[in-house]
């Protein structure tokens, strides 16, 4: 083995949140997203073949043909994840600005929210990203006729790296839907856990709230739910603004 390289520690569970043995650093880079996409098509293509001569006599087309569906998308996010990787080293030429004018990354920091593209684009998106380096791509002479048509000429370019200098991400949407599920499932638990206060209703631990016909009622009365939701946004403390990455 290289001396450059570094070995990255082994899987240990299947827990989601366990992606140590997917990065060498602290976060996982593009590149490393590219090469683990494309190894699990390559897993996934190969584990296809396989099953076409299973051990046991049974037919696994069914099985089969999901599986290299699986395997050819893979393949396609590995290829757009590498082109991602590419325009992050800022080996492509990005527009200035969006088609509406609006600059994108740290030009766009401080920008009221816009109605195209969702807002200020101060970490664009992999659209985004794909688009702006297709506006540029449409000025080039050779470029097909349908880039050009769809996206227009684009002379003002910027690279990746100069156009998100000074902007710090520590948190993606879909890490912030994540936590917001993760806290409504803990609140409702919470929830049975926390005495009624209602003088109507006072359910004990482990009971629902009840209507005031006695009925059973999976909406818990709003003191019960506020003092679980207190409970437990101390106990995690929740924000709904972007947090650190653990570890980062």
């Amino acid at each position: 083995m290289s001396a450059d390289l570094v070995p990255q520690a082994a899987q240990t569970s299947t827990d989601p949140a366990d992606t140590a043995h997917l990065r060498a650093g602290k976060r996982i880079t593009l590149e490393e997203i590219t090469l683990h996409l494309s190894g699990a098509g390559v897993l996934l293509a190969q584990l296809a073949r396989a099953a076409e001569t299973p051990d046991q006599p049974v037919e696994l087309a069914d099985l089969i043909d999901p599986l290299n569906r699986c395997a050819a998308e893979l393949a396609a996010f590995a290829k757009m994840a590498g082109h991602l990787t590419a325009i992050v080293a800022g080996d492509v030429p990005l527009a200035l600005a969006m088609p509406d004018g609006a600059r994108w990354g740290a030009a766009a920091r401080g920008e009221e929210r816009r109605e195209s593209y969702g807002g200020p684009a101060v970490v664009p998106t992999i659209r985004q990203l794909e688009m702006l380096a297709d506006r540029v791509a449409a000025h080039d002479p050779g470029a097909p006729a349908w880039r050009q048509s769809r996206f227009g000429q684009e002379t003002e370019t910027i690279r990746f790296p100069e156009a998100m200098a000074g902007v710090t991400f520590v948190e993606s949407k879909a890490a912030r839907a994540r936590r917001a599920a993760e806290r409504e499932q803990a609140i409702r638990a919470e929830v049975l856990e926390t005495v009624c206060s209602s003088p109507q209703c006072g359910a004990e631990k482990g009971d629902h709230c009840r209507t005031s016909t006695g009925r059973i009622s999976e909406q818990p009365h709003k003191g019960r739910l506020d003092e679980a939701r207190a409970t437990v946004d101390a106990r995690l403390g929740y924000d709904l603004n972007p947090v650190a990455v653990p570890g980062a």
